[in-house]
C-alpha cells in the first residue's frame, strides 16, 4: 500500500505547546484555552499519528487563538497510533483496530466535560484524514455538534452518509491520491440531492493528503498560500455557526 502522506511524516519540527493535557474518564486529552472567558467550543480529532502529533496540537493552539475552548482527546484510548515507522502494508489490519466510526461514546464524554466543566454552550468539531471520517461519521449522527469540517477524509461506504445534521464543510486536496475527483463528484451530487443543511465542498490546488495541518516552518513555499486559505476556511466556517 502506498503512503498517502507525499510529506515526509518523519521530519517535524519541535513545537512548544500552549495548553496542558487532562484526563477526562477513560480519556486523555490536549486542551487551550483563549486568555478570555468563552462559551464557545471545537473538538479537534486527530489523523492517525494520533493525539500527540505536533502538527495538530499546532492546530489545537491556532483554533484557540480565535476564542475557542478547543481540545484533542485521543480517540485512540491509549493504544499506539500509527506511527512513521510502520509498513504501509499493514494499514488496513490496524484500520480494523481503529475504526473512525466507533467515535460515539468517546465523543459524548468530551462533549459532557465542555459543557459542564469548560462551561460550553455551542460546539464544533474539526478532523483531519481519519479526523475526517470521524467527523463526517459525527455530523451524521450527533445534533450536539453545531457544526463541522472534515478535511480530506469522508465516509464512502454508507448510503446514509448525505443526511447532515448540521453545516459540514469538506476540504480536499488536488492531489490526494486516497480520494479520487470522482469520490468528490460523488459526494457533491449527493449532497446537493439529499442534504437539508448548509455545506461547502472545497478542494485546493496542487495539495496532497495532510497538507492543511502543517506547521508554518514544515511548509513548502508553493503551498504554503494554499494551507493558510484552507485554514482560514476552516476558521471562517466555524465562526459563522459557533
Amino acid at each position: 500500500m502506498a503512503d498517502p502522506f507525499r510529506y515526509d511524516t518523519g521530519e517535524r519540527s519541535k513545537y512548544e505547546c500552549l495548553g496542558h493535557e487532562v484526563q477526562i474518564e477513560h480519556i486523555k486529552a490536549y486542551v487551550c484555552r483563549p486568555s478570555f472567558f468563552t462559551d464557545k467550543a471545537v473538538i479537534v480529532i486527530h489523523d492517525v499519528f494520533g493525539w500527540l502529533f505536533p502538527d495538530i496540537r499546532y492546530i489545537v493552539d491556532l483554533i484557540a487563538g480565535h476564542g475557542y475552548i478547543t481540545i484533542c482527546p485521543d480517540f485512540f484510548k491509549g493504544t499506539d497510533p500509527w506511527k512513521t515507522t510502520d509498513h504501509w502494508a499493514d494499514f488496513a489490519d490496524w484500520m480494523r483496530h481503529h475504526d473512525p466510526m466507533k467515535v460515539d461514546k468517546e465523543a459524548d464524554v468530551v462533549l459532557k466535560y465542555l459543557k459542564e466543566q469548560c462551561g460550553a454552550k455551542k460546539i464544533g468539531i474539526v478532523g483531519f484524514s481519519w479526523g475526517g471520517m470521524a467527523v463526517h461519521h459525527l455530523m451524521l449522527k450527533n445534533p450536539q455538534l453545531a457544526a463541522g469540517v472534515s478535511l480530506y477524509g469522508i465516509i464512502r461506504d454508507s448510503e446514509e452518509r448525505y443526511d447532515l445534521l448540521n453545516p459540514t464543510f469538506f476540504i480536499f486536496g488536488e492531489k490526494d491520491h486516497t480520494i479520487s475527483c470522482d469520490q468528490i463528484t460523488l459526494l457533491e451530487e449527493k449532497l446537493k440531492e439529499y442534504c437539508k443543511v448548509a455545506y461547502k465542498i472545497k478542494v485546493y490546488p496542487g495539495q496532497v493528503h495532510g497538507f492543511a495541518q502543517l506547521k508554518p516552518e514544515d511548509m513548502k513555499p508553493d503551498d504554503k498560500p494554499y494551507i493558510e486559505e484552507a485554514r482560514r476556511d476552516m476558521i471562517d466556517w466555524i465562526k459563522m455557526f459557533i
